[in-house]
């Protein structure tokens, strides 16, 4: 007789946590919502603090939540400005928000838009907006491409308070799967394993399950800090990922 396959989730506590969870229902699995990224907006809009005078050429956006952050604030892009987003689920917030999207990279990562923006950037007052915990991939990249670049801080990313429960239930080999879309929620995740002091037995328990993690940068800090990495999805989609794990994951565990 067959089990429902466990996967923990990670994805903070809105409607896409919602959503991931409706997600691994229909693919007959039992979620294990454990939110290691809560959002605390910090009021900037693209271009605060920005000096001299003038607008920038470029506006980046690298998430969904900085879209839906600039929509609620009322921004605005001044006539003329290219804007950009990584990934389909950030163009798709801009648009569904009103705006024009103009530039989404193939790969959507940050090395990606570099490379889709650096013949085209030299010179160009570039506008970062995005998260606390961005990559400097963007930043210094488009840089060394020539391009006048600032950095606005859109929203913070923490833990939030009484995470864990997923790193327990690792711990206890009580996890077929894990879902990773980051490398701040890996890390977080750690983070909350050790204030519960599992944190060596919840690896150990994720190198028994099947971790699907998004993006190499993702893949990099999971294997650096000792956690095996089985699926790494083609593109950057969390409905890939989540597919990707729980098929692999499903043959293996039987009562």
């Amino acid at each position: 007789m067959s089990r429902a396959v466990r996967v923990a989730v990670f994805r903070p506590d809105d409607d896409r946590l919602r959503d991931a969870v409706s997600l691994l229902e229909s693919l007959g699995a039992t979620a294990v919502p454990d939110p290691m990224l809560e959002v605390r907006p910090t009021g900037a809009v693209p271009g605060d603090g920005l000096d001299g005078d003038g607008d920038p050429d470029f506006v980046i956006f690298t998430s969904k939540t900085g879209a839906e952050l600039v929509a609620e604030a009322g921004w605005a892009p001044a006539d003329g400005v290219v804007v950009c987003a990584i990934g389909d689920s950030t163009a798709a917030a801009l648009r569904e928000a009103g705006y024009r999207v103009d530039r989404v990279p193939t790969e959507f990562s940050s090395a990606g838009l570099v490379r889709e923006l650096a013949d085209d950037v030299a010179g160009a007052r570039v506008e970062v907006a995005r998260s606390d915990h961005g990559s400097d991939v963007l930043l210094d990249g488009l840089r060394e491409a020539g391009a006048d670049v600032h950095e606005t801080v859109l929203y913070q990313l923490v833990r939030p308070e009484g995470s864990g429960e997923s790193a327990e239930a690792a711990a206890a080999g009580d996890l077929e799967g894990a879902l990773f879309t980051s490398s701040l929620t890996v890390d977080h995740f750690l983070d909350a394993a050790a204030e519960r002091g599992v944190r060596d037995a919840a690896v150990a328990g994720l190198n028994d399950a099947v971790v699907g993690v998004i993006g190499e940068p993702t893949r990099e800090t999971a294997e650096s800090r000792g956690i095996a990495v089985n699926v790494v999805p083609e593109r950057a989609d969390f409905e890939e990922l989540a597919c990707a794990v729980v098929e692999r994951a499903a043959p293996s565990y039987r009562d």
